[in-house]
């Protein structure tokens, strides 16, 4: 794999950036004060309208919150969010009006993937309404030096998330002054947990249906496929360079020392490929096979010369051992080195992004979720079950992997949306919405 490939090329991100972005975590996982975050009449632009047959599509943008309240942080490129709207020509109901928002998985540039897939097949089977949101870091909001989807520090997963729930505030909020409910988010893989985190910040009942993910995005990165696409090489060289900057941060987690042993045990055991990258990152400064060459030869001719050969022999054998514990001495130290550098990624990731360190969502029972029971890109060993989190949620298992379930069970997402809507009315039946003229 190309190291241009690989994520966070250029390591965990700033310290004081990190260290910011912690403190912030505070703020927006707590219902309370995160909601404070976002006016109800915060600014949105449209600036696009096209009608055909059968909807109308918006498009629109606004200034991302996250920018007032985290400056210098988010790419210049990314501080304008761009959406999408897909509305009917005419409601079914003028007192129900769905709209849900898509969030985007990795590697989902732009809008037409959820827009073909989801949003207007919803809109045609259920008259349910759609706000593509495009992520932080992609499409037009990537930054230049990025290549595709692949993010260039370990901070940018958590600036995305910051992002996303502030930004998934103002398109409520927007949906409510138009007069549109009840409302929704959805979202695959990377898409669903970003739906998940942000539905915990609005304090009415709300349709949640995160498909393809878990309870923490941890064991993605750690456990998961997507971990041999990690530059682990930089991310050791960064953590294990800067004592204080180690110590600092690792003061800031909460993590449980024996998830994180049983995560790095698990990478071991499971991407041997990947670990020998990391051992290779110091290959020139050991050249092993260089220095071993020469006592193996001086061995062999030592022991064709007759009984004067012993002497020589011996000492190259016991060149040899030293040589091999020496070795051996290295590869604990790398391997202890590995194994902090491992847990700390836990750490960090179930810091800022586990569900248990977010508010629960007003009504768990709008909850649908839906996980594959193969999945190999978001594991699901030793981690908090999703229904310990959220009481009363429906939790749903398809046969397959991550990628097969994709391509497989759209149908079955996007009948999992209606239904949520469906229950939505059936727990509230009184909640008559109004146009913005009424209100």
């Amino acid at each position: 794999m190309e190291n241009c490939r690989l994520f966070f090329t250029k390591g965990w991100g700033k310290p004081e950036n990190i260290k910011r972005l912690f403190e912030f975590r505070k703020i927006v996982c707590n219902r309370e004060t995160s909601f404070k975050l976002v006016q109800p009449d915060y600014p949105v632009n449209i600036t696009k309208e096209e009608n055909s047959s059968d909807h109308t599509l918006l498009e629109g943008h606004f200034v991302s919150p996250f920018v007032h309240h985290l400056p210098g942080i988010l790419p210049q490129e990314a501080e304008l969010a761009h959406f999408q709207v897909v509305l009917p020509k005419e409601w079914r109901d003028p007192n129900f009006k769905p709209m849900c928002i898509h969030m985007a998985g990795t590697g989902d540039h732009f809008f037409w993937r959820r827009r073909t897939l989801m949003a207007k097949p919803l809109l045609k089977e259920a008259g349910i309404g759609a706000i593509i949101l495009e992520n932080p870091f992609y499409g037009t909001r990537k930054p230049k030096e990025q290549l595709r989807s692949s993010l260039l520090n370990v901070s940018d997963i958590f600036v995305m998330g910051g992002c996303l729930m502030l930004e998934a505030l103002v398109l409520l909020h927007w949906c409510e002054r138009l007069g549109l409910g009840p409302l929704g988010l959805t979202g695959m893989s990377m898409g669903g947990h970003m739906a998940s985190i942000s539905a915990t910040n609005w304090p009415k009942p709300v349709v949640l249906v995160p498909c393809l993910s878990w309870s923490t995005a941890s064991t993605v990165f750690t456990k998961g496929v997507m971990s041999a696409a990690i530059d682990w090489s930089m991310l050791e060289a960064q953590y294990m360079g800067n004592e204080q900057y180690r110590q600092d941060l690792r003061k800031m987690l909460t993590m449980e020392k024996d998830d994180a042993f049983r995560a790095g045990q698990h990478f071991a055991q499971s991407f041997p490929s990947t670990m020998s990258r990391i051992s290779r990152m110091d290959a020139q400064e050991d050249s092993d096979s260089d220095h071993d060459q020469q006592p193996q030869q001086q061995t062999m001719v030592a022991t064709g010369t007759g009984t004067g050969g012993v002497v020589p022999s011996m000492l190259a054998g016991f060149h040899l051992s030293k040589k091999r514990l020496s070795a051996s001495g290295n590869a604990e130290k790398r391997q202890k080195a590995q194994d902090e550098v491992l847990q700390f990624m836990r750490g960090i990731m179930d810091e800022c992004t586990h569900l248990k360190n977010f508010s629960v969502p007003v009504d768990t029972e709008l909850i649908i979720a839906i996980a594959a029971l193969e999945d190999a890109y978001v594991p699901r060993d030793n981690c908090t079950h999703l229904q310990d989190i959220w009481p009363g949620a429906s939790i749903r298992f398809l046969k397959g992997g991550h990628v097969s379930s994709f391509v497989l069970y759209l149908n079955t997402f996007r009948k999992a949306v209606i239904e949520g809507f469906e229950l939505y009315k059936q727990r509230y039946p009184n909640v008559i919405r109004l146009n913005p003229e009424q209100q």
